[in-house]
């Protein structure tokens, strides 16, 4: 099953969450991120890389940009924001049946936005962290449901 996790840069909330995702070891799982937005080879953020790091979690360190071949590798696609979604479905429309926000998906939140942390201080960036480790073991556990 193929990963693909999507936010603005790549630097904070896909880099994490692909991360604590990779680190869930998963049998027959892959995972790749990348940003909209995202400028190839920009490093992550630091207070990301401080989290990723301290949790002992395997990590890309600079940021990579959406491409029309991880769309089509993809078998889910999981953005950290309606804007996010709705931006990949008009520049990929064929993408549109399997992508989906990641808290529309898991249901967990009538807001289907992950916070941005871009810019914040550890503690903010540890409050993301923390928010996308619970929505990954509920993933996990939803995608071996089928």
């Amino acid at each position: 099953m193929n990963i693909y996790i999507i936010c603005t840069g790549n630097t904070c909330r896909s880099p994490k969450a692909k991360a604590i995702l990779r680190g869930k070891n998963v049998t027959n799982m892959r995972v790749r991120s990348a940003g909209i937005y995202a400028q190839e080879g920009i490093p992550i953020a630091d207070n990301a890389k401080t989290l990723i790091t301290n949790a002992n979690l395997p990590y890309t360190a600079v940021s990579r940009a959406v491409t029309a071949k991880d769309i089509e590798w993809a078998d889910y696609i999981f953005t950290m924001t309606t804007n996010h979604q709705r931006a990949l479905q008009q520049l990929f429309p064929s993408a549109a049946r399997k992508t989906y926000t990641l808290k529309g998906f898991l249901k967990t939140s009538v807001n289907e936005d992950v916070h941005d942390p871009f810019g914040g201080d550890l503690e903010t960036y540890t409050k993301t962290f923390t928010e996308l480790s619970t929505m990954m073991d509920t993933l996990v556990e939803k995608l071996k449901e089928g």
